[in-house]
């Protein structure tokens, strides 16, 4: 089992307009983990459902789209769990740009 990662992103958006925003971005979603690709997505209500792949590794990860914040999890794999840290503070640094 792996190492949840997981990132608050506060926002004054509204529910639906955040997830308009997300949808539009869904293609930068790669670009949070350094050499990860995005392999497939899907909505379910307000919860998205994505999954990464990152040096042969896949990442199950969700965001859970709030009227004020996005609550983002990855699902680290036991090899990229070493970089949890990093890839934290990569997600609360780039996250908040797929909202602007």
């Amino acid at each position: 089992m792996g190492e949840p990662v997981t990132v608050s992103i506060p926002h004054k958006l509204g529910l639906a307009e955040a997830k308009s925003r997300i949808g539009s971005g869904i293609h930068t979603l790669g670009d949070m983990i350094p050499g990860a690709s995005l392999q497939d997505h899907h909505w379910e209500g307000d919860h998205l459902h994505f999954t990464l792949e990152a040096v042969g590794q896949r990442i199950g990860s969700e965001m859970q789209v709030r009227e004020d914040e996005v609550y983002a999890i990855l699902d680290l794999p036991p090899m990229l769990a070493l970089f949890a840290n990093k890839i934290k503070e990569k997600l609360m640094r780039e996250g908040p740009k797929m909202l602007e």
